[in-house]
């Protein structure tokens, strides 16, 4: 469930904050590393919200700004120091896309496009394990079993009753014919996807083959929108070693733009239903 207190969330908003005081100041972040002795980078990655601040660092980008308002100075105090506080996801240890999972927890809606497998969302735990074991060869039983229990976590904002995920997946043909894990695997999986897509607030559709070429063929991808004005729609794409997050408008456009297209193309919720009730049938239990 969404926490009260979102380390990932806090990190933005204080990064966000801590950029419009420079830019009121009329300082480049260049300027402002020469003032403190860090590096330029530090003052980029402290603004994204991609490291972690301390107060001190708060303090002295403050005196920098020069901010007289002590209330401001405490609010942003306050807000580092909420920001290393940990969230649910850091009692399994080390999880490479601990940002996302961040930004999912808190996000209000999510719009994603899966041209291979099923999204994380909406993952049975079989076929969640077969993928994950599939995807890390190398991976020890230890560390599959804790990336399913996450991905079960990261679950439950379908099911919150009080404050659900809005989700909208798209999902390419095939993630429906790729067999992961077995045939019955894959048949709870579908029935799954089935049960889930009648959810108020999940829409599924599904992107056949004999649409051809689209906009989604550079690969999967993911736009992110939160409760709060505030914090800016961020799109997420997911890479091997290292992820990427765009939020400057331009990029969020372009993509919203692109995932209106596929939606487009996609089969309707009615059509995507039959499809995906044809292709179960394929899957005879064993």
């Amino acid at each position: 469930m969404a926490s009260s207190v979102n380390p990932t969330v806090r990190r933005r908003r204080l990064g966000q904050e801590l950029r419009r005081l420079r830019e009121q100041r009329g300082m480049t972040a260049e300027e402002v590393a020469d003032r403190l002795l860090v590096s330029q980078s530090k003052i980029s990655r402290l603004e994204n919200g991609r490291r972690s601040i301390s107060q001190r660092d708060v303090r002295d980008l403050c005196g920098v700004y020069e901010v007289d308002d002590q209330r401001i100075v405490d609010s942003l105090m306050q807000m580092a120091k909420e920001s290393r506080q940990q969230g649910w996801w850091h009692a399994f240890g080390d999880i490479p896309y601990s940002v996302y999972i961040g930004l999912e927890t808190d996000a209000a809606s999510l719009r994603v496009y899966e041209p291979q497998v099923m999204p994380g969302l909406l993952q049975t735990p079989r076929y969640a394990e077969a993928v994950v074991a599939g995807a890390l060869p190398e991976a020890s039983a230890e560390d599959v079993e804790k990336r399913v229990q996450v991905r079960l976590r990261r679950q439950e904002r379908i099911h919150d009753r009080k404050s659900p995920l809005r989700l909208w997946a798209v999902i390419d043909e095939a993630a429906l014919r790729r067999v992961v894990g077995g045939k019955q695997i894959m048949r709870d999986q579908l029935e799954h996807l089935l049960e889930l897509s009648r959810l108020p607030h999940v829409t599924v559709q599904v992107l056949p083959f004999e649409m051809g070429a689209h906009p989604g063929l550079n690969g999967q991808y993911a736009i992110l929108e939160f409760p709060d004005a505030a914090d800016s729609t961020v799109v997420y794409l997911e890479g091997v070693t290292s992820d990427l997050y765009l939020e400057k408008a331009g990029d969020v456009h372009s993509y919203s733009v692109m995932y209106e297209h596929l939606r487009a193309q996609a089969l309707n919720v009615e059509q995507t239903r039959e499809f995906v009730e044809d292709i179960a049938k394929e899957y005879i239990r064993g």
